[in-house]
């Protein structure tokens, strides 16, 4: 190659990074936003004199309601107007609706803020996906979108330890307000460096498509193939035990294992920052490495992780020694993260490029509004129940139980793989 021609391959390369680099932020303070209740679930339980049923509803179904459902039109406006446009309005309404988390004085304050940063949240992910779609090529998409997804574990842990520390040294109100702020001081500048790119950019990935895809069409498209109902309800299946486990946690660690805020933000945001992000970034690299041999792997990667996973989480579960109980949960907390980059690329290969935020939004709505909607709020429901049962440990065991979820989850990931081979759209 001559060095002419490297001069613009160098500056393409340098541009998506860019481009990356914003999402993966954005999706950090997506993430700090969604999650820093649950390491805020104690101080708040006692405050608000809430029942895990409650405090299951605000984690889980009354953000996920709206947040499922809108993302599917904000998705078709973004895939008709402006991808960076709506992420950047997007994240502006959530971090404002954090925000508003602080001035909650009872259940229904706390409860609309809530649907409030599930409304915003609403139009982030599914525009990031297809934006990411554009700007990178098919061979490097796996591992283009786990790297996206890093703002997961990263998010996740950053809300974790930021809000445990803050509400530990002032009060969890402060812990909103900062986060919320945050986000939106990075809203103008995500806007300036992410660009849609035109329909003819020399950057484009993908041949020159149709301006956008209307939701009927791309719905039916997605409803002929086997493949999306196999990963969305397999990823569904496996998101309502993750983030069931994920939600619950911090309050197991304190209940059962005595741990303080601070002690338990750190075991998490530890386990989160290394299990999380070496289970993102290997699936990513290995969907990309294995799916250039067969495209079924991109969901047999992973069921594989989800068989594994499974009796390790019930052993750091059932564990009593606090040590022992991270050693063990985190293997199978990089596991949990494997699915995410395979999956999601192959959701973009389901569908022609015009037609991507839309099918990632279908996609996110059966995988949100079950996983992220019933299961939070399932192992808190739960958890009531079995209080007669087990007393002080019923958190624990509705968590056990909950575990049957990965072995259907791996099935169905497990028979996604054949139909993958058919319904792929090369681009």
């Amino acid at each position: 190659m001559s060095d002419r021609a490297a001069v613009p391959e160098t500056r393409d390369s340098s541009r998506r990074g860019i481009v990356l680099a914003m999402l993966l932020l954005v999706y950090i303070f997506n993430f700090v936003d969604r999650q820093i209740l649950a390491i805020l679930a104690a101080p708040i339980q006692a405050e608000l004199e809430l029942s895990d049923g409650q405090l299951g509803l605000l984690g889980g179904l009354a953000f996920a309601l709206l947040y499922s459902t809108l993302a599917v039109p904000l998705a078709v406006l973004a895939d008709r107007t402006s991808r960076s446009w709506v992420i950047t309005v997007s994240l502006v309404v959530w971090s404002g609706f954090t925000a508003l988390c602080g001035l909650a004085q009872n259940f229904w304050h706390l409860l609309l803020a809530r649907v409030g940063v599930g409304v915003g949240e609403a139009g982030g992910v599914a525009p990031s996906y297809a934006l990411i779609g554009d700007y990178f090529p098919s061979e490097k998409r796996a591992s283009a979108l786990a790297i996206y997804s890093l703002g997961i574990p990263v998010g996740s842990a950053v809300g974790v330890l930021a809000g445990g520390y803050i509400a530990a040294r002032v009060d969890w109100r402060l812990a909103f307000f900062v986060v919320g702020m945050a986000g939106l001081l990075v809203a103008p500048a995500f806007k300036l460096l992410v660009k849609d790119l035109p329909k003819h950019s020399p950057l484009a990935v993908a041949s020159p498509q149709p301006s956008s895809a209307s939701l009927s069409s791309t719905a039916r498209i997605l409803a002929a193939k086997p493949a999306f109902w196999f990963m969305a309800f397999g990823a569904a299946t496996s998101s309502a035990l993750a983030y069931g486990i994920g939600f619950w946690l911090p309050s197991l660690l304190i209940r059962s294992f005595g741990l303080d805020l601070v002690e338990t933000s750190q075991f998490i945001g530890a386990l989160l920052l290394l299990g999380g992000v070496t289970g993102m970034l290997a699936g990513g690299w290995l969907g990309d490495k294995l799916g250039k041999r067969d495209r079924a792997y991109y969901s047999w990667l992973p069921s594989i992780a989800f068989i594994l996973g499974a009796p390790l989480f019930a052993a750091g579960i059932l564990s009593v020694d606090v040590k022992l109980a991270f050693l063990l949960f985190l293997i199978p907390q990089a596991l949990s993260y494997v699915w995410l980059g395979p999956v999601l690329s192959a959701v973009q290969h389901l569908v022609e490029p015009a037609a991507r935020s839309t099918a990632s939004a279908l996609f996110l709505l059966i995988n949100n509004l079950i996983g992220l909607g019933g299961g939070i709020f399932a192992l808190g429901a739960l958890s009531d129940f079995l209080v007669p049962y087990y007393g002080d440990e019923a958190l624990r065991y509705s968590m056990l139980f909950a575990l049957g979820l990965y072995a259907l989850a791996a099935l169905l990931m497990a028979l996604a793989g054949p139909s993958l081979r058919r319904d792929w759209v090369d681009e």
